[in-house]
């Protein structure tokens, strides 16, 4: 698996993006994907059958927009395939996407979501020479969506951007008191905007934090306590909704491999490879 990351011009405030090549073709890659907090589009650059993204009894084909908590997802690809994943921090989506509906617990096709623009992005992507020019393709496109839309409360993204800061662990009160908001008015605000509670987000953001330090070899009790959880049963608990598995499980998959290749300088979100395709590896580069 070939990684391609952009170069610093062409990035954007609350959005990262990544290219993803399978150089061998494969009979059948399966992959469980685990939310985490960041809404994430995949432009499915393949050719052929593409990626079919499997929750919940329901499922989508092609490019998609996957949203905070979308439950237990998988992506099934048959062949080469090529695609670009995008995570929208919730600000950056809200902004963008517009309904809070999409940002939380939804699979839905990116058409569904973008109308014609869908197809007329696909096209212009797939057309491009080189993995730089898709990535100045995206931000240009993404650039212009952001410009057309209402920005989110000031407050609301301020709030969001402590949640990340404080790694999931400032209380809701010490947040609406920094913002001079009523608990109640945070809690509805940031909710409406961002179709997650205050809570929820501090919850998946101390998820990510402590996943990552499992998967860096630390033992679950330092990393429970790293991350502010009651103790490690607490951990154990969160580590199993979030994932399904372990964090014995978490800290041996081989997903951070790819995961740190594709998004070596970005804040904690975005739904990650689990585990690595057999063999894969990631190289970083450009174009």
């Amino acid at each position: 698996m070939d990684v391609a990351v952009p170069r610093p011009s062409a990035r954007l405030p609350g959005i990262s993006m990544a290219g993803f090549s399978q150089r061998v073709a494969a009979p059948r890659v399966d992959i469980a994907m685990v939310a985490h907090p960041a809404v994430t589009l995949l432009i499915d650059l393949s050719e052929g059958e593409g990626v079919v993204y499997h929750t919940d009894g329901r499922h989508e084909r092609g490019s998609v927009v996957i949203g905070l908590l979308p439950g237990d997802l998988r992506a099934t690809s048959r062949g080469v395939g090529r695609f670009l994943q995008i995570r929208l921090e919730p600000v950056a989506a809200a902004a963008m996407l517009g309904a809070s509906a999409e940002l939380s617990g939804t699979l839905a096709g990116l058409e569904a979501v973008w109308g014609r623009d869908a197809g007329r992005a696909e096209d212009r992507l797939r057309a491009a020479a080189s993995w730089d020019e898709r990535f100045a393709i995206a931000a240009e496109i993404l650039g212009r969506r952001l410009a057309a839309r209402r920005p989110i409360d000031p407050e609301v993204a301020r709030t969001w951007r402590r949640t990340l800061v404080s790694r999931g662990r400032a209380r809701v009160d010490g947040l609406a008191a920094d913002v001079g908001w009523s608990r109640k008015r945070l809690w509805s605000r940031f909710r409406s905007q961002l179709g997650i509670t205050p809570k929820r987000a501090a919850r998946l953001v101390r998820f990510d934090h402590a996943a990552h330090l499992l998967a860096a070899g630390h033992p679950a009790s330092s990393v429970a306590t790293e991350s502010g959880y009651v103790d490690q049963s607490h951990l154990h608990r969160e580590v199993k909704t979030f994932t399904g598995l372990t964090p014995t499980v978490v800290a041996v998959a081989p997903w951070l491999a790819i995961d740190d290749v594709a998004w070596p300088d970005s804040t904690p979100g975005g739904l990650r490879m689990w585990p690595a395709p057999s063999g894969a590896s990631g190289t970083a580069r450009s174009g």
